[in-house]
């Protein structure tokens, strides 16, 4: 494997140093060959650890029309993670030992990215039993996160009982906070908006009250409790509440959250459906400066690809959800410029925080003798927002067009350059075994 010396990079936007790379591992400089090691100029750069992204959809198996995990993994290599964590609404579902051990081959395969299965909490995603957690826990993919992401557990009995039985081992149950009775038929934020147009309605309080209700029952059984995708003010202010209380809560917010509200429904672009709905300016205010803050603890991208057939329809029928990995942080840049949130921030949400939260050894550090999982960002260079030149099979990004900065250039992945000067290279060359390292 080849060394590098990653020379004058702004690392964590701190002050220019050189990262050296030696063997997959962050080593001193001095350790390294000059006469076998690639030098990088890295000039006007900044250095963050690997990005972490904590919401991932990879669609396979089951789906791969719309993605597969080889797919998800350049995408996220081209956005500069070195972690994704898979949500398990594939075909099957992810909620045996089986199948995660099926989506953990897959990622070792494609090698651009770690791909962590997380395992659903319930059989077939249907509420009504919980799915086999232990086993998936003990399997070869070592799931510690588990979620029915994109269906709510709804029920109080079965939500407290998978919160026992993860802390067993230290596993975390990320909910989508979501209550079905308040929301059947919703086709976007309730509001003055939906009221316009004659939509149906999400009220801010189905997720407020499931969040409200879940962060009290992880108190009760002393466990940890991750709620996904959040969305309102509210939201925020029972997460803070909670945290206050000192209940083992986490939470994340998207970057189509952080920028977008639902006065965009008003073009009826099918681009703009997602779950939870884009909310108001007042939820997006709330957001930003709950993500400055630490309230909310990391950003997710919640990458859901969709095939043109199910997203470009008519509004009532058409796909929720958004891509997003290969605009995420360009996306968080912009949407926090007016608060101070520099790129050590970024690195806290994106990187640091998610690895820790889930178990992601060898992700969110730059220190002598981490593995080697690096991104470089050009700060200042402009782009635009093009997803048609995107690694992703899906199409459906709502920044299409927008013009922003701190672009990727470059993806470390446990020491190999998966993405150099911005064009994708060649997976990990140590296959299934890069994480020996």
């Amino acid at each position: 494997m080849t060394d590098y010396l990653i020379r004058g990079a702004d690392v964590l936007g701190r002050g220019a140093a050189d990262i050296a790379v030696r063997d997959g591992r962050i080593v001193e400089p001095e350790l390294l060959d000059p006469d076998a090691t690639e030098i990088v100029d890295a000039a006007g750069l900044v250095a963050l650890p690997g990005l972490v992204d904590m919401h991932t959809h990879l669609r396979e198996p089951g789906k791969e029309d719309a993605e597969t995990v080889l797919t998800g993994s350049r995408s996220a290599a081209a956005g500069g993670f070195t972690c994704v964590h898979a949500m398990a609404n594939t075909a099957p579902v992810a909620d045996t030992a089986g199948v995660v051990e099926q989506v953990h081959r897959l990622g070792r395969s494609a090698g651009f990215t770690e791909v962590v299965p997380v395992g659903a909490v319930t059989i077939g995603l249907e509420g009504r039993q919980l799915a086999e957690l232990g086993a998936m826990a003990r399997s070869a993919a070592r799931v510690r996160m588990f979620s029915d992401d994109g269906i709510c557990v709804s029920d109080p009995l079965l939500m407290r009982r998978a919160l026992e039985y993860v802390k067993t081992f230290d596993g975390i149950i990320a909910q989508h906070a979501q209550e079905p009775r308040l929301t059947e038929g919703a086709q976007m934020n309730e509001s003055a908006v939906s009221a316009e147009l004659g939509l149906p309605g999400w009220p801010a309080v189905a997720e407020e009250s499931i969040i409200a209700r879940d962060v009290l029952l992880a108190e009760h059984v002393g466990s940890r409790l991750h709620i996904c995708h959040v969305s309102t003010a509210g939201s925020v202010d029972l997460i803070r509440w909670a945290k206050a209380r000192g209940v083992a809560v986490t939470a994340e917010v998207t970057p189509h959250h952080l920028m977008l509200t639902d006065e965009l429904v008003r073009t009826f672009d099918p681009v703009y459906k997602v779950n939870p709905p884009l909310r108001t300016d007042v939820d997006v205010t709330a957001l930003r400066k709950a993500l400055a803050d630490g309230t909310i603890d990391v950003v997710g991208t919640d990458h859901a690809p969709h095939t043109a057939e199910h997203k470009c329809s008519e509004w009532t029928a058409a796909a929720m959800g958004m891509v997003g990995m290969e605009s995420a942080l360009s996306i968080v840049v912009a949407a926090m410029a007016d608060y101070d949130f520099g790129f050590g921030d970024v690195a806290r949400v994106m990187s640091t925080a998610p690895a820790r939260i889930t178990g992601a050894s060898g992700h969110g550090s730059l220190e002598i003798g981490a593995s080697a999982n690096i991104v470089l960002v050009d700060p200042s260079a402009a782009h635009t927002i093009d997803p048609a030149a995107h690694a992703t099979k899906g199409r459906n990004n709502p920044f299409a067009g927008v013009e922003v900065t701190a672009q990727v250039t470059d993806t470390f992945f446990y020491g190999h350059r998966v993405l150099a000067a911005g064009a994708l290279t060649t997976p990990h060359p140590a296959g299934a075994t890069w994480t020996d390292h």
